[in-house]
């Protein structure tokens, strides 16, 4: 084990890179079952650990994130730990397999558990009695498994209505024993990490934790730079080029595309005289044209040592190397359609690629797959890669009729029932006999169409006239531009639609994200100009989508179209400070700004208070669960003060004390237009309190206001009850989970007393005991306002809870 993951194999064949050199930790994020955020992984060890289990009875740890965030990086770091018994688990055996492979067995195909664990990992020497195996049934506890890919296994439907594999000692066929392992049928007990692409789904009964793989942050993103560029005069040019280009901030906090810009640049500068990242927004598909670039340069170009360097013209690189570019294109291509990332040699040499061809970096091998050891299948660097490859050869195909540049956008369109993939086995759903599902998912088909409009962008015909003929570039650019609108003119109509406060709402469909991105790498004005015209409603939400910092720049590039005000609703995403800087030019537009749980910093919050100030026409602001400091609150108070339309603020759950209380507070004060402000989570305390305690008192429109959860004592429920009572127009005040004792409880009766209008008074999870409930129950006979009291967490007994049920409005449940 510690042979096999102390270096990093992805990095293609010609060289090999030690993982303890380049192995950089991301943000990894834990998850509840509901999937709201438990907090972030602060060591390896904490990811089997016992911190942030949710699900006692589960047995696996659930890693999920996009494509290239890292998960099989970071299960090669957990094995390599285990391997130097650096990792604190009681586990003696770790068995790792990759999902895939499960996909290449014939359906007839039967093996034992017994073989499954040594024939496709190691084999126990001189073991003639069986003992390590009869130990591993004894003490399943000792096992870890490792299952890297679960998106990417071919799911064989037919396959369901076969019984559970229960028994050790039975044969199945191994994705039988797959599921029976993942369900607890098998070896129950045993440790598992499972990995698999952001959404999808998995039953939640099996699952012990789950932690989402959210990229690189930005110091991470330094000290990974730092590790490919030992020269600092390297390190300045990256760094220069970055801190230009929010985009490609946002792109390189993936490591997957990381490595990729890190890598060509390091390669390119070496080869050439000189060599920059481009100038213009950056995209997905010139970052694979640059990896692609790189391999071919390595059979195009004699050693770097022996050539004076000269310059870089990737046009006479792509020339050069056409033939087994169109040849791996060719094979990337046939295993998207049967839905394959394996192939054997056969294959390989059917596309017409040579041995020679191997090394460039393109494919590796991949013996693991192979019982006897045996080196005869590949796979591509990356599926991502394969995804470019697959549109590199609908690009190149000048046999095939033009239109079947479209064949994945179809086979994407189709509306498909969400699936829960293997652990349906778990339930023994029914299912048709004979049907196939080629992917679980279709992101890979998603991918390879939005390379396809990169490639087949204006942007890129200077290389691809030099590739295939232009008049038929022309054509299939034409019938894609043409389908593209269609497509979004459709799509556009069938966005569900529904009024609310802001006006007309609408909510997009997970393919909306995927339109938004392919219209980017088409870069085209034209359609991004439509796009924004048929967006009619006034609010977008974007919410729950999965939407990363990369993608702001797709969603930026439609909206800058768009000419009437607009609201955005980008709630509990992954846009981090990167996704606000690349929206900065359609803040001018935005009446409502709602970008919750989002890990945003101070940053983003400066950002945000030049644009919003600037044009000053936004209504809500919504920032709750992000790392804003008082640093931030100040800011947010300066937008409170500057923007005369702001009705509706939430900045709960962030970092903000009383000193950010106060600039919230006074800001509040000066405002005619605020009336919600959610402050819950945060930590103002009694001197936040008193400062917002003068900002209610005559207050001309604040109706709604929580500060829940801000240590506030019975010290500062004095100060902000005292000036409620000169307070007519607050309706909604929740103080829950608080620390007001018994000591603010006549201050809170006289508020009551004064029947000032308040409607809702939360005071659920405080201290309060008997004593002080009376006083609020006696209070409540000379007020008529009051809809209802809730005390419901207090230190009453049941038995003291009956004393009051004649008051309907004390609510204790």
């Amino acid at each position: 084990m510690s042979r096999d993951t102390c270096f990093i194999m992805s990095y293609g064949q010609q060289e090999e890179t030690r993982l303890e050199d380049l192995y950089t930790d991301t943000l990894m994020e834990l998850l509840n079952e509901c999937n709201e955020s438990l907090g972030f992984v602060e060591s390896l060890d904490q990811l089997l650990g016992d911190h942030a289990v949710f699900n006692p009875q589960g047995e696996t740890i659930y890693v999920m994130g996009d494509a290239g965030v890292g998960k099989s990086i970071l299960l090669q770091k957990l094995q390599n730990l285990w391997s130097k018994k650096e990792l604190q688990t009681d586990a003696i055996f770790l068995f790792k397999f990759r999902c895939r492979m499960f996909s290449i067995f014939k359906e007839t195909e039967q093996i034992s558990l017994r073989d499954l664990l040594f024939k496709y990992n190691c084999h126990p020497d001189h073991d003639p009695d069986d003992e390590v195996f009869d130990y591993i049934l004894h003490f399943p506890e000792k096992v870890l498994f490792t299952f890297d890919g679960y998106d990417e296994i071919q799911e064989h439907l037919d396959l369901m209505n076969v019984p559970e594999v229960v028994s050790p000692e039975d044969k199945a066929h191994p994705l039988q024993l797959l599921t029976s392992l993942l369900c607890g049928k098998l070896l129950k007990s045993s440790q598992k990490v499972l990995t698999a692409r952001t959404g999808i789904e998995i039953q939640s009964k099996v699952i012990r934790k789950k932690v989402a793989l959210r990229g690189f942050s930005p110091t991470h993103l330094m000290t990974y730079i730092d590790l490919h560029f030992k020269e600092q005069e390297h390190r300045e040019q990256v760094l220069t080029q970055l801190d230009a280009s929010p985009h490609l901030c946002g792109l390189c906090s993936t490591p997957l595309f990381c490595w990729i810009v890190l890598k060509s640049f390091r390669h390119l500068h070496t080869m050439h005289d000189s060599f920059h990242l481009p100038d213009t927004c950056i995209t997905l598909t010139d970052i694979f044209l640059l990896l692609t670039e790189v391999f071919l340069s390595r059979s195009t170009s004699p050693a770097p040592s022996l050539l004076k360097k000269r310059t870089r013209c990737a046009s006479e690189t792509f020339k050069a190397g056409l033939r087994p570019l169109a040849a791996f294109a060719k094979l990337a291509l046939q295993g998207m359609e049967k839905g394959g990332f394996i192939c054997n040699q056969e294959e390989i040499a059917a596309c017409g690629l040579r041995e020679d061809d191997l090394p460039l970096g393109f494919l590796r091998p991949v013996s693991e797959y192979d019982a006897n050891g045996s080196p005869a299948n590949f796979e591509f660097l990356h599926i991502t890669l394969q995804s470019f490859l697959a549109a590199f050869a609908l690009v190149l195909d000048e046999q095939a009729a033009a239109n079947s540049i479209l064949k994945f956008f179809t086979e994407c369109s189709r509306k498909r029932e969400p699936v829960c993939l293997l652990f349906d086995f778990c339930n023994c759903y029914p299912s048709k006999s004979g049907e196939k599902q080629p992917f679980a998912t279709t992101e890979h088909l998603q991918f390879t169409n939005l390379f396809l409009c990169g490639l087949l962008s204006k942007a890129h015909t200077g290389l691809m006239e030099h590739l295939v003929s232009p008049v038929l570039l022309k054509k299939k650019r034409a019938l894609l531009k043409s389908y593209l609108s269609t497509s979004v003119k459709s799509h556009l109509r069938g966005l569900p639609h529904y009024s609310g406060d802001e006006g007309k709402k609408v909510h997009v469909l997970p393919n909306f994200l995927w339109m938004l991105r392919c219209i980017f790498e088409t870069g085209s004005n034209d359609i991004a100009r439509m796009t924004a015209k048929g967006i009619t409603a006034n609010l977008i939400k974007l919410g729950y989508c999965n939407v990363f910092s990369g993608d702001c720049t797709a969603l930026n590039f439609v909206l800058q179209h768009r000419q009437n005000l607009l609201g955005l609703d980008m709630d509990n995403n992954n846009i981090s400070d990167y996704g606000v800087k690349q929206l900065r030019p359609s803040f001018c537009k935005m009446t409502v700004v709602r970008l919750c749980v989002n890990h945003l910093s101070d940053s983003s919050i400066e950002v945000l208070a030049e644009e919003l100030c600037k044009h000053r026409v936004v209504e809500v602001l919504g920032l709750y669960n992000n790392h804003i400091t008082d640093v931030g609150a100040k800011l947010v108070a300066q937008i409170i003060e500057e923007c005369p339309k702001l009705r509706v603020v939430k900045i709960g759950k962030n970092k903000i004390t009383s000193v950010g209380g106060r600039y919230l507070a006074s800001a509040i004060q000066k405002s005619t237009s605020i009336f919600d402000v959610g402050m819950w989570g945060n930590s103002i305390g009694d001197e936040g309190a008193e400062a917002f305690a003068e900002a209610l008192r005559h207050h001309p429109s604040l109706t709604n206001l929580s500060l829940s959860a801000n240590c506030i004592t019975s010290k500062g429920g004095k100060f902000l009850t005292e000036a409620l009572t000169e307070n007519s127009i607050l309706r909604i005040f929740w103080l829950v989970q608080n620390e007001l004792t018994d000591d603010a409880a006549a201050h809170v009766a006289d508020l009551i007393k004064a029947n000032t209008g308040l409607t809702h008074l939360w005071l659920i999870s405080n201290q309060f005991t008997v004593h002080g409930i009376k006083q609020l129950a006696e209070a409540l006979t000379d007020n008529t306002a009051l809809k209802e009291i809730c005390v419901k967490g207090n230190q009453l007994s049941e038995e003291e809870e009956k004393q009051f049920v004649a008051e309907k409005r004390l609510r204790f449940h």
